[in-house]
């Protein structure tokens, strides 16, 4: 399914980004104009074929020019990407959190790196987009496993530790997310019962896209300490 994720969402991508003009900032990330945001996401896939094939590191390139017929050069990406998992998912390979895991790894990376950015292209070309909630749910979980694994490695995550603080995430659809601040750092699991010491619920594309900073608290219902979550948010970006 992850495979068939991964091609509707660059071909959401890429729907989106036709007709933009390549200079047009994007307001999500305003670092960057629109050619950067098609220029890194055409890359993170290549980069993440050629990790797979060779199981070993790629230098990863901050700037890319994209080729000029963007819609067919981001899709054969994808394809790439997809077809290197496809011929191995279980093979072990390098990843940035200093272990090997398997190639499946990058191809679930990769899926939900590019949900986000189809989502700032949709924005900035003020187009509808749509997440779907099995891809949304599964992103919360990968976006949670990610600042857990990683709370060693990037010093802001160091400031999540905590004593015993919870933050639980309500989905509309019915899914729950628990987050416990220990003096260790986060940890989660899934849970829709309990209390916590402050709830976030709503859609859970919403809760996905919060986690990722692109829509705000305002967008959500948000009961209890409005503070933790406040705190979460300004320190969890990946």
């Amino acid at each position: 399914m992850r495979i068939e994720w991964l091609l509707q969402q660059t071909k959401a991508f890429a729907d989106a980004v036709v007709g933009v003009g390549p200079d047009e900032r994007v307001p999500t990330c305003p670092e960057w104009a629109v050619r950067d945001l098609v220029g890194h996401v055409g890359h993170i896939q290549r980069r993440a074929a050629e990790i797979v094939r060779t199981g070993e590191a790629v230098a990863f390139e901050k700037t890319v020019e994209p080729r000029a017929d963007w819609s067919e050069w981001l899709l054969e990406g994808a394809t790439e990407l997809a077809d290197a998992v496809g011929r191995d998912a279980a093979k072990e390979v390098w990843t940035f959190l200093g272990d090997r895991q398997p190639a499946s790894f990058w191809l679930r990376r990769m899926l939900h790196d590019t949900t986000i950015h189809a989502v700032d292209a949709a924005l900035t070309a003020a187009v509808p987009y749509d997440i779907p909630a099995a891809l949304a749910e599964d992103g919360i979980d990968e976006g949670l496993d990610l600042v857990v694994r990683m709370r060693t490695m990037n010093p802001d995550l160091a400031r999540l530790r905590g004593d015993g603080e919870t933050l639980r995430l309500v989905s509309a659809e019915g899914d729950g997310w628990l987050i416990t601040r220990t003096p260790d750092g986060p940890t989660w699991e899934r849970s829709v019962t309990g209390g916590a010491d402050v709830t976030v619920s709503g859609p859970v594309q919403d809760l996905l896209l919060l986690f990722y900073r692109r829509v705000g608290l305002d967008g959500v219902t948000v009961s209890g300490e409005r503070d933790l979550i406040t705190h979460w948010l300004a320190h969890t970006a990946l």
